[in-house]
């Protein structure tokens, strides 16, 4: 009887047959059109006068582009900061058996999720004249202890990241909210038996059982927080990226080349945050993972399987899950 050498678990298995792989064109052909189209698209890139390069390997490391990406980068920071920790609070409020507490989660979340986010940040560039000074006194009477313009507290940068960051936080609430809503409530049942404060027991067990599921959607808010600061000049707060790239063009009337400036720059920075993000899901991730079953390793063979048998085939997780229902 004729024998074959399995290089993949150095076992010699009877009679192995060794089947060629199904070829497959579609891949290949798939690839030579994407390859042709992504081809034509640099090169008309390339040769197109329109586009101006020349302008735009100018204006690249401007200085007011680079500080206008600082601003940028400074509000993203603390806008999502500030929502993270409100969008946390908020949930919990949400979570809470006091109905009060409850119904005014529900209306911030309701408010600032109903009107748009244009619209927030000219109420906040305005709210110097709605509300002139911010003072101490005595409640529906004229007597202040302590009063300063409101203008002098909220300025345009502070109005922006706050603008920012509550409209953010009706947004991150609902995915905290559905983050700790997807952890066992058997988890905090047994530290309550263990004798664990509620506030240990969500800081402790809930949260990081719960990030595995917040990050990745905190991460698209975050990539759509920074471009979404290009907005601020409602309030209005001009030393952005956006803006600082707008005024370049319109003073020497080229808006294309420098419109291609503020796309390189926010595609790096968010292909940095893409990173920074893949990173954080697979940190919060560890545990969760589903894990290889078969030969890679030298795990055993699943019941029911001898060690003369191949294991080539127990890349299957309906198979180890099958073993376990029936075991």
């Amino acid at each position: 009887m004729a024998t074959n050498k399995n290089e993949s678990d150095g076992l010699n298995i009877p009679n192995r047959i060794n089947a060629l792989p199904v070829k497959r064109i579609g891949p290949v052909v798939a690839g030579v059109i994407v390859a042709l189209l992504a081809a034509m698209l640099v090169y008309g890139m390339i040769v197109n006068p329109n586009f101006e390069w020349p302008v735009v390997w100018k204006y690249l490391f401007n200085e007011n582009v680079l500080a206008g990406i600082g601003w940028t980068l400074w509000i993203t920071v603390l806008s999502m900061v500030i929502a993270i920790v409100l969008a946390i609070i908020l949930a919990i409020m949400r979570k809470s058996i006091n109905p009060v507490l409850r119904g005014v989660s529900w209306f911030f979340i309701w408010f600032f999720r109903g009107t748009p986010v244009y619209t927030q940040l000219v109420f906040w560039g305005l709210i110097s004249v709605l509300v002139p000074k911010l003072g101490l006194g005595i409640p529906f009477t004229s007597v202040t202890f302590w009063s300063v313009d409101t203008q002098d507290v909220i300025t345009a940068f502070r109005a922006a990241v706050i603008g920012l960051a509550l409209n953010e936080a009706a947004y991150l609430s609902e995915i905290v909210r559905a983050g700790l809503e997807a952890v066992d409530p058997g988890q905090a049942e047994a530290a309550e038996a263990l004798g664990m404060r509620r506030s240990l027991i969500m800081r402790r067990i809930i949260l990081p059982q719960a990030m595995r599921i917040i990050i990745p959607p905190t991460g698209n808010e975050t990539i759509g927080m920074l471009k979404t600061t290009s907005l601020v000049l409602a309030v209005p707060f001009t030393l952005d990226l956006q803006f600082a790239t707008n005024a370049i063009a319109n003073r020497i009337y080229k808006p294309i080349p420098l419109l291609i400036v503020a796309c390189f720059w926010y595609l790096l920075i968010t292909s940095i945050l893409m990173v920074i993000q893949s990173r954080l899901e697979k940190h919060f991730g560890k545990g969760f993972d589903a894990r290889p079953i078969g030969t890679k390793g030298k795990q055993p063979p699943l019941p029911g399987k001898t060690e003369g048998e191949p294991k080539d085939d127990i890349q299957k997780q309906n198979q180890a899950t099958m073993a376990g229902l029936t075991a």
